[in-house]
């Protein structure tokens, strides 16, 4: 077994590794199997160059047959599926006594089932080997074969010694080990620069981890998220893929022909001159691929054909979208699996392809092939700009003008590393990182995976440039924001709100980069009592500035939404209060400075936390009214029971709801996490209106009694350690 990072010269090491093993006498054969037809197709290209008609490729069973009874064929490359087919209408075939020498790309995926013990049981004399970048671990299995259930177990143990002396599963010696740490670090892929993006200005997308209550597939997808993440993407996709940044770039100049000859013809390259990179679009499913389609080519429409982005989508019938283990399903080319209205929107999608490059593909079983072959050189090429996609080209796949991977969907573990290594392939100089903009909240998965296939220690090595970089930044600014800022006098004027605003926003910026270094604890310059202060200075200014219409001023209010997502990183919680409080009663009563000090910290956590500023009151009127002996705990949740009950009638009455149905709406609210306002929800809560009210008035009503029971939501969720049950 083989472990290397992707993107570390895995096709070329399998190359040799054949090579040297086929120009062995007693070597009969060697198979080199992958598990689709593409990187079949790719595979062949790629020995190609490596040597011109070095090995032999196959478009059937039948044809792989030929190849196997053939002494002069000593390299074939054929895919797993095919070997098995072959394997299973020719028992006792004359080719399983011979010494064949197997070696397996990608060995993470399809390796593990039933195919592989029957090529492993047929072959009586063999050599085998699996290279992968992300190999599979007790850690990061999930079925399969009962005893192939790790890489370790599939691919055997390279064991000095007795056999029955091999380690557990996962501390088998690999023949050679390469992480994505030691590849980045001898400069053979780039580190990845990885945004989280909040869904802009709407309530926190729902958790698609697991299928819940809701509908999470429909609530993900709802058009109005679709489309503000369709407009992010489209407003900074020329800063993402470098646009302004020109070069040139060796090219495939006869496209139609490579695809058309599959291998048989050669790749013709010529010099073009090029801007910029290109991107892929990673969606949750079928559906959400077509909602983000039609969103960007709605969003497109009135743009000039030199503004528009070309975009494509592909996507085949998978048997399981969801993602479980951290595989990705892997999509064939059989688009007979897809339901009536996916394949006449593919088919819509291929015509707009067909219009942009002259060529006439479909979902037919050979020209849909064909259309993934088409689509593999023009990203390469740099014609496309981006592609949508569910799985297709996120693993196996390597452009190195791809330098982009936006992200609405889970992806974790394997095919966390596999999509995110498909954007830091080195190209250039102007080509520096490998971007990945993600719309769901990642950071733990993609520092679990790092985890698993680097080290723990890897992350800052895998997504970050040297500590003492980001250090020598955050050292210069904290100490003008010590020295600018730390008088009352010092934040009058919009000019100097607007300097304070930018100062600290590249400072949390920063802090946020370094909390993942050990060498930052305990070197921090601005103290923590400091740096709550600042915060809630921070957050009055948004605050206030969100309620100016002035241009400027709104540019102003934009920069910080950003920033207080990084705040709440670092979020102080209810449990965090009382704790707080806790040490707040126990320091009262002495008649020390330790209670007045203990209050203070109360205040300054409330203050300086984005979600608990809207619940101070409630804090404070807590803290006043505590008992000097009771459960905390208990007295809190007692406490805010009381309260939101009260404040809940208070509303009622003044609006003269529905006070059963609006209870039950509450409820489900606080049980959901989110305020239910489509269809009847607000509607049931609402008293009758005459018929002779104008539906402004009526309109006005239910806006306003929405805005109401919003706001009473977000003063007490998270509050009460029911919500969410």
């Amino acid at each position: 077994m083989c472990g290397t990072r992707p993107g570390s010269g895995k096709t070329l090491t399998s190359f040799k590794t054949a090579q040297l093993a086929s120009r062995l006498a007693s070597v009969d054969k060697v198979l080199f199997v992958v598990d689709r037809k593409d990187l079949d197709y790719q595979t062949m290209r790629e020995y190609d160059r490596f040597e011109k008609g070095a090995a032999n490729s196959n478009t059937s069973t039948k044809v792989l047959k030929k190849q196997l009874e053939d002494p002069s064929a000593k390299i074939i490359i054929t895919t797993i599926q095919k070997l098995a087919t072959f394997i299973t209408g020719n028992k006792g075939h004359e080719i399983y006594k011979g010494h064949i020498v197997l070696i397996f790309d990608e060995c993470h995926r399809s390796q593990f089932g039933d195919m592989h013990k029957a090529i492993t049981k047929s072959f009586k004399k063999y050599n085998i080997f699996g290279f992968t970048g992300t190999p599979i671990f007790t850690s990061n299995s999930s079925g399969g074969h009962p005893s192939l259930r790790t890489t370790p177990q599939a691919f055997g143990c390279f064991w000095h010694g007795n056999p029955m002396d091999c380690p557990p599963a996962d501390h088998q010696m690999a023949i050679h080990t390469y992480t994505i740490v030691d590849a980045i670090s001898d400069n053979n892929v780039l580190p990845f620069r990885i945004d989280y993006v909040n869904t802009i200005k709407l309530p926190a997308a729902p958790d698609d981890k697991m299928v819940s209550a809701i509908d999470t597939e429909k609530a993900l997808l709802s058009p109005e998220r679709v489309r503000q993440i369709t407009a992010y993407t489209l407003e900074h996709f020329d800063q993402k893929t470098r646009r302004a940044k020109g070069y040139s770039y060796s090219v495939v100049a006869n496209v139609a022909e490579v695809v058309k000859g599959r291998n048989q013809i050669s790749e013709t390259k010529l010099s073009s001159s090029v801007k910029g990179f290109n991107a892929l679009f990673a969606t949750s499913s079928i559906s959400a691929a077509k909602a983000y389609f039609q969103a960007f080519k709605e969003q497109q429409a009135g743009r000039t054909p030199d503004q528009r982005l070309k975009i494509a989508t592909i996507f085949s019938y998978a048997a399981n979208e969801a993602i479980t283990d951290g595989h990705l399903d892997e999509e064939g080319f059989e688009t007979s699996g897809l339901d009536k209205s996916s394949r006449d929107f593919l088919d819509m999608a291929i015509d707009d392809y067909n219009a942009m490059f002259g060529t006439s593909y479909d979902t037919s079983s050979d020209k849909f092939q064909n259309y993934y072959k088409d689509i593999s050189l023009r990203l390469k090429n740099r014609e496309l700009d981006l592609v949508i996609v569910v799985n297709m080209f996120l693993t196996g796949f390597d452009a190195t003008t791809l330098n982009t991977l936006f992200v609405d969907k889970r992806l974790v573990n394997h095919g966390l590393i596999q999509a995110y290594s498909r954007t830091n392939r080195i190209l250039n100089s102007v080509k520096t990182y490998g971007n990945i903009v993600s719309f769901r909240d990642l950071e733990q998965e993609t520092n679990d995976a790092i985890a698993l296939f680097g080290n723990k220690d890897a992350r800052g090595i895998i997504l970050l440039k040297p500590y003492g970089g980001y250090y020598e930044d955050y050292a210069r600014l904290a100490t003008t924001l010590l020295e600018t800022f730390h008088r009352e006098e010092s934040f009058v004027g919009e000019s100097a709100q607007h300097e304070f605003i930018k100062l600290f926003s590249a400072i949390l910026k920063l802090q946020n980069i370094l909390s993942s270094f050990d060498e930052f604890t305990g070197n921090e310059i601005i103290t923590p009592r400091q740096m709550q202060d600042y915060q809630s200075r921070y957050l009055s200014l948004h605050a206030e500035l969100r309620k100016q219409d002035d241009a400027d001023k709104e540019s102003i209010t934009d920069d910080l939404v950003f920033e207080i997502e990084l705040i709440k990183q670092v979020e102080i919680n209810v449990d965090y209060i009382l704790m707080l409080v806790e040490k707040w009663r126990e320091a009262r009563g002495n008649g020390s400075d330790k209670e007045m000090s203990a209050l203070q910290d109360i205040q300054r956590s409330v203050n300086s936390s984005p979600t608990l500023r809207n619940k101070s009151d409630l804090i404070i009127d807590f803290v006043d009214g505590v008992s000097a002996t009771g459960d905390i705990d208990a007295d809190w949740r007692a406490f805010i029971e009381s309260r939101r009950t009260a404040e809940l009638e208070a509303i009622i009455t003044a609006e003269n709801l529905h006070a059963d149905e609006t209870k039950t709406l509450i409820d489900r609210a606080f049980r959901e996490g989110a305020l239910p306002t489509l269809g009847t929800a607000i509607t049931n809560v609402l008293p009758p209106t005459s018929r002779f009210s104008s539906a402004g008035t009526h309109s006005e009503k239910k806006h306003r009694v929405v805005a109401l029971l919003a706001e009473f939501f977000e003063r007490f969720f998270g509050l009460s350690h029911v919500d969410g049950q």
